[in-house]
C-alpha cells in the first residue's frame, strides 16, 4: 500500500498529451494535487461512465428514444 501514487514529480516527464485515468474511487492511488492536471481525465471519466450506463439500462429495458 501506498508504493505506487501518481504524483506531480512522477508526472514531471510524462508525455504533454498523455490522459490519466482511473476507475474511481481512488484510496491513495493518485495524489490530489494531480486533480487540477489537464491530464486528469477520471471524473470525465467517472461522469461519461454514467451517461453510458444509462443508456445501456434504457436499451436493456427496451426504452429507446431516437436522438435527433
Amino acid at each position: 500500500k501506498d508504493t505506487y501514487i501518481l504524483n506531480m514529480d512522477k508526472l514531471a516527464n510524462a508525455k504533454k498529451d498523455m490522459a490519466i485515468l482511473h476507475p474511481l474511487p481512488r484510496v491513495n492511488e493518485i495524489s490530489v494535487e494531480v486533480d487540477d492536471d489537464p491530464r486528469a481525465a477520471y471524473f470525465r471519466q467517472a461522469l461519461c461512465g454514467k451517461y453510458i450506463r444509462m443508456a445501456l439500462i434504457l436499451n436493456l429495458l427496451n426504452i429507446v428514444k431516437e436522438v435527433k
